[in-house]
């Protein structure tokens, strides 16, 4: 796990909008989007949209373009890894 994902899953323990970790990140747009598709694809976030309780499906052909627009969770298994290290 990189640096950036674990700084990412550590502001995951609620919900959290992009626009909110964008601000407590010190990471670009496209750093930021990157290790949140990694931590999705590995199963560790969730997205949540329109709104903060309905889950969505990642769709990998539309996520660099509504990154922004998105609310992320932590998942169980994402937890667990990040206190194992």
């Amino acid at each position: 796990m990189s640096d950036n994902e674990f700084d990412i899953l550590d502001e995951l323990y609620f919900v959290q909008s992009y626009a909110d970790l964008k601000s407590t990140l010190s990471l670009s747009d496209a750093e930021l989007c990157a290790a949140l598709q990694s931590l999705i694809r590995q199963g560790y976030v969730r997205i949540l949209y329109p709104d903060q309780d309905t889950k969505y499906d990642y769709d990998a052909a539309t996520f660099g373009k509504n990154c922004h627009n998105y609310y992320y969770l932590a998942t169980k298994a994402g937890l667990i890894v990040h206190n194992s290290i």
